[in-house]
């Protein structure tokens, strides 16, 4: 079986992909695949760190505003899918799947000039463009929400849940002792992406020695490679005790959600698919500079399903934080909710769900 998949622009539509890839490989080494993205981009360097064949083209962003620039945009897309086309024809894949962004858009829309069988996977819980305009070129289409439902053909849909979520599952738990980590007390995680987010990674810091008076909790602060050596120098300063533990990126972060109680972190598709597989509780601060704002979207099916916590970025303060953590912290039964809500939200097979729409 050959299999091509295309996703790109954003780590929530690449990682998806990544965690089917090797979920594919691991149940049928004869199966073949070939990635296509955008030439330079973050899934050319991630395949090619995975060690996943890669095929480049060049695709440009559509411009809701400004019609006149996507003249070059219809250019490249044009050019991308007569490329794809003979692409197609020559490693003659049974699927090809479809997990977002615009690099995405030529590859399935040739794919379905040549009669291929079209999966698309739709992350979040209302779809973006890109995947609303190619379901109708879509054999089925894969959701993660439930209530993403309703933007499809019905007839088309499958619930399978976000492919991560099983990675996160089959993760292995790291030891506390081996991080320099304290087993008998609570860990808090602020985890804000790859790269941070500057006001509040600052507000965060600033809410630090007010937590850290407590002796039983530890704190893991991610801020992002953009970020850390300022908030690394400002801690300094702040003389922020010696439970917190300040990293700039970690490469395999469900090696820690496994030892936390509490995670705040953004509200992107990924985050919530690993932390539901978990049941991990969290406080979500929904970014408000992406796409149809999507972000805060995921996090209100959450937080009407009592399944996280939520601060809007405008609202965000320290001692608003710092008020919502300790909340939690000291309501056991209002954290175990969460914890229960949360799981229910999950979907940690979601690997084996999607492979049977593929295999059967």
């Amino acid at each position: 079986m050959k299999i091509i998949f295309s996703g790109g622009g954003t780590g929530g539509h690449i990682y998806p992909a990544i965690a089917l890839i090797k979920a594919l490989n691991k149940s049928d080494e004869s199966i073949e695949i070939l990635y296509i993205g955008k030439i330079g981009a973050q899934e050319e360097k991630i395949c090619r760190q995975e060690n996943i064949p890669f095929f480049g083209i060049n695709v440009r962003y559509f411009y809701r505003k400004l019609i006149y620039k996507n003249i070059l945009t219809m250019y490249e897309f044009i050019k991308a899918y007569r490329s794809v086309k003979k692409l197609i024809k020559k490693f003659k894949p049974n699927f090809i799947i479809g997990t977002g962004g615009y690099v995405s858009a030529p590859v399935v829309y040739a794919g379905s000039k040549k009669k291929i069988k079209i999966i698309i996977h739709e992350q979040n819980s209302v779809p973006g463009l890109t995947n609303k305009f190619l379901s109708r070129y879509a054999n089925v289409v894969a959701i993660s929400f439930i209530t993403s439902k309703k933007y499809f053909d019905e007839k088309k849909v499958v619930l399978t849940g976000n492919p991560r979520a099983q990675e996160v599952v089959e993760t292995k738990k790291i030891s506390k002792l081996k991080l320099g980590i304290s087993e008998d007390k609570k860990i808090i995680l602020f985890f804000m992406g790859s790269l941070g987010a500057k006001y509040v990674n600052e507000t965060i810091l600033k809410a630090l020695p007010i937590l850290t008076k407590r002796n039983d909790i530890q704190v893991i602060f991610v801020t992002g490679k953009n970020h850390y050596n300022n908030i690394v120098s400002e801690a300094h300063k702040l003389n922020i005790n010696q439970n917190v533990f300040i990293k700039p990126y970690v490469d395999n972060m469900p090696e820690l959600y496994k030892i936390c109680d509490l995670v705040i972190c953004r509200a992107g598709a990924t985050s919530l698919a690993e932390t539901s597989a978990l049941g991990l509780p969290s406080i979500l601060i929904p970014s408000p500079y992406v796409t149809n704002n999507h972000q805060e979207k995921n996090a209100l099916d959450y937080v009407r399903a009592n399944a996280a916590r939520m601060i809007y970025e405008k609202d965000l303060t320290e001692v608003k934080l710092v008020n919502e953590v300790t909340e939690l912290l000291d309501d056991p039964v209002a954290l175990m909710n969460l914890k229960i809500n949360c799981k229910k939200k999950g979907i940690p097979n979601a690997c084996d769900k999607f492979i049977e729409l593929i295999i059967g």
